[in-house]
């Protein structure tokens, strides 16, 4: 079986922390002299060594990322098939979306505002989904995620800290940078961070945030004040700044919606919008706070239902080839690639939308209409090679290796036990710096 991609790029990053160390030999040492060798032996060892720990962009080492090839390689097609899943339930029962990811061998479920009742009640849920995970064998975290952007899209409001739109970390950014300062980047990084361990707090390992969409004002129906600016600069350091302040917070976060909504005029939850903008006025605006996104290690990126025409037209983006291509290659992102929502409207009615989105290039399907169905699906494509080997496992061992590091980072990043209070005022800091 040919290599996978994703296994590959890990190699050539091992190689390249190698070469990297090959000019340091000591010059005063010759060849042939014992303690020149016995030199370059123990600066060999501690090049094997950083190179297997050092981290990649997106976040795992590369011996993480052979760890889930390893885990993955002798997985059944049900295995595979849910570990790229994150399901949709509808209940608030804790056992109902455990029992799910255990007899699915989901990846996880996204939370909405009609799982919740109350925090104890999430606690509960996240708990019970962790539980089931291991008792699926696995002893990695489930991916247990909540859009909690801020402002109007929160699903833990009443539960979680409230904080605004994130229109007010552009505005943060904004005004500081008029004031030629650096103050709004650290407030927006310091946000995402108290909201990333407020959000572990209560047991969650994803959050679909930040938003790095670029609004283009009133005819966006969509993102609006979701947007950080309508300004490209603005929204890609408010952007870049929220996704160090979740990774320092342990959470794995998600940068959306790739390659950016903010210029669609129509509402991906209902009808499929066309993006006619040319590429290069995509690379200026929309492309911006994506790219400073990955520079900045987002470990996940978010596609969106959109038909870009500069792009791949004729197909929504999370079932186009050449946007994952795109991703990949000129955006350069490793990460793990998760579709939005497959039940909006933008795509529901498609055939076979979630393995199609696989065969494209989607390492995690996100809340399919019909968790059960998708998974038979998806499972019965592996089986008859419509979803080809290799791209299953390169699927499957992303999230595995972003689970690995969602692990270690939560170990040793601690939660402050009053994570709350800090959150609380993360957010009021947030708001009054964007006035």
């Amino acid at each position: 079986m040919r290599t996978p991609r994703w296994r590959r790029a890990a190699l050539v990053a091992v190689s390249t922390l190698l070469c990297a160390g090959c000019g340091l030999m000591d010059a005063g040492s010759s060849p042939s002299s014992p303690e020149g060798a016995d030199r370059r032996g123990t600066e060999s060892a501690a090049s094997d060594s950083s190179a297997e720990t050092a981290a990649l962009t997106w976040g795992p080492t590369p011996q993480e990322v052979e760890q889930a090839s390893r885990i993955v390689a002798d997985w059944t097609p049900e295995q595979l098939a849910g570990q790229v899943i994150v399901g949709r339930y509808h209940s608030t029962d804790p056992e109902v979306p455990a029992q799910m990811v255990r007899e699915l061998h989901l990846a996880g479920v996204s939370v909405t505002n009609g799982n919740v009742l109350d925090a104890e009640q999430v606690r509960a849920t996240t708990s019970a989904v962790s539980a089931a995970v291991a008792e699926d064998g696995r002893d990695f975290p489930a991916v247990i995620g909540v859009d909690e952007e801020g402002g109007s899209v929160a699903h833990l409001r009443g539960i979680a800290s409230t904080f605004p739109a994130f229109r007010s970390a552009g505005d943060a950014v904004d005004r500081d940078r008029a004031e030629g300062g650096r103050e709004g980047r650290r407030i927006v990084r310091e946000a995402a961070r108290a909201s990333g361990l407020e959000l572990r707090s209560l047991g969650f390992t994803w959050v679909f945030a930040p938003v790095g969409d670029v609004t283009i004002g009133s005819a966006d129906p969509t993102i609006g004040s979701r947007s950080p600016s309508s300004d490209p600069r603005t929204a890609a350091t408010a952007t870049a700044a929220a996704v160090r302040g979740y990774v320092a917070a342990g959470i794995v976060s998600t940068p959306k919606h790739f390659p950016g909504h903010g210029g669609a005029t129509a509402d991906s939850h209902e009808v499929l919008p066309t993006l006619s903008t040319g590429l290069e006025e995509l690379r200026q605006r929309d492309l911006l706070p994506f790219k400073t996104s990955i520079r900045a290690g987002a470990p996940a990126i978010m596609l969106s239902h959109l038909d870009v025409q500069a792009l791949d037209p004729g197909l929504p983006a999370t079932l186009a080839p050449r946007v994952y291509d795109f991703l990949r290659q000129e955006m350069r992102f490793e990460g793990v690639a998760i579709t939005d929502s497959l039940g909006m409207g933008a795509v529901a009615d498609l055939p076979l939308p979630a393995v199609r989105a696989v065969q494209a290039g989607a390492d995690l399907l996100l809340m399919p209409a019909d968790t059960a169905n998708t998974h038979r699906t998806v499972t019965a494509a592996i089986r008859s090679s419509e979803i080809k080997p290799e791209r299953i496992q390169e699927a499957a061992g992303r999230v595995v290796a972003l689970q690995l590091w969602q692990q270690r980072m939560s170990q040793e990043l601690s939660v402050p036990e009053d994570a709350a209070e800090r959150a609380e005022a993360a957010a009021s800091e947030l708001e009054a710096a964007a006035w």
